[in-house]
């Protein structure tokens, strides 16, 4: 059915407990500002509003409570690079380090050591940004093609079947780039464009699989963030309470949020873990086949960007 072990993967959350730790207190950090400044911001709107009628008030409590929502998602926009530095690729990096049973060094704790890996490889925060962005657009690359094919299949309301189709290949592929970070990190690369470009190519001959494991992955974790949806709407409930006014309506939006950051800090990378299994083990022996470099190539400019990068050994990467 699918080429991971769940309890496999639940161990490296527990072996990782320190990076666990630290997502949940960046993540859940996230969503406490979301609800605070939110907050400050409809009391602002709300003490604004009192300049005119009870109209004009909730209008201003309502504007107020989504400039401050927007004032934290571009916080945490900007923050992203940062996040994916010292948080992500770290995780991905003791994750791999457990999967091939090496030891960790003694006198480092956890997060330090897969913070060097991550420094080693990649230098600045900016190098590992730009391959995360330019492995994204060949992954849309991929998923655009086996579109494709569908398109071409005789089957009544296949216009509708696509639309249904992308947004869950564009779900499904989001855990994906961290896995192709990961092989660079496994193989010890000393230029990460370069074991990008093979990792992206060994992924695309072997996109079957991984779309199945993608797949069943998706449905796990967006299953259980709809249950945390509605399982956080009372306590949302009696937060929004709180705001200004009421508003009432911003008992769903905090649910979200709450949702959010437990699948941000727990759930996905439980879904990296086991999709780290499933492409280790699928591309077990086998090198990057030449035909998918050159199909690759001539369908993504993203995938010749990498290639262009790409740097004589011992040459300096640059962003």
């Amino acid at each position: 059915m699918w080429d991971f072990s769940f309890r496999r993967g639940i161990g490296l959350m527990v072996q990782t407990l320190p990076f666990v730790l630290l997502r949940m207190a960046v993540y859940f950090g996230a969503a406490l500002a979301y609800v605070l400044v939110t907050g400050t911001g409809a009391g602002i709107g709300w003490g604004i509003g009192a300049l005119g009628d009870e109209g004009f008030r909730a209008s201003a409590t309502f504007f107020g409570g989504l400039t401050g929502f927007g004032i934290v998602l571009i916080v945490m926009y900007w923050l992203r690079e940062y996040i994916l530095y010292m948080v992500k690729a770290g995780h991905i990096a003791v994750m791999v380090e457990l999967i091939d049973n090496r030891p960790m060094p003694e006198g480092r704790s956890q997060i330090g050591h897969a913070q060097a890996m991550v420094r080693e490889r990649f230098g600045e925060a900016s190098v590992l940004f730009v391959i995360d962005q330019l492995i994204k657009g060949v992954l849309r690359a991929i998923t655009g093609l086996i579109r494709g094919v569908f398109t071409l299949l005789p089957i009544p309301g296949v216009r509708q079947l696509i639309t249904i189709l992308r947004a869950f290949l564009r779900v499904a592929v989001g855990f994906i780039d961290e896995v192709i970070l990961a092989y660079g990190m496994r193989t010890r690369a000393t230029d990460p464009y370069a074991s990008a470009r093979a990792a992206l190519v060994l992924y695309a001959q072997n996109y079957k699989p991984m779309l199945k494991n993608a797949a069943w992955i998706t449905l796990f974790v967006y299953g259980l963030m709809a249950v945390l949806f509605f399982i956080m709407l009372a306590p949302a409930a009696l937060i929004s309470n709180l705001y200004p006014g009421g508003m009432s309506a911003m008992g769903i939006v905090i649910a979200f949020i709450l949702a959010w950051s437990v699948k941000q800090a727990v759930l996905e990378p439980l879904a990296v873990a086991c999709l780290l299994q499933a492409y280790f083990r699928t591309i077990e022996g086998q090198v990057p086949n030449p035909e998918w470099d050159a199909k690759l190539d001539g369908m993504s400019a993203k995938f010749k960007q990498l290639k262009s990068r790409a740097m004589p050994k011992g040459q300096a990467q640059t962003p």
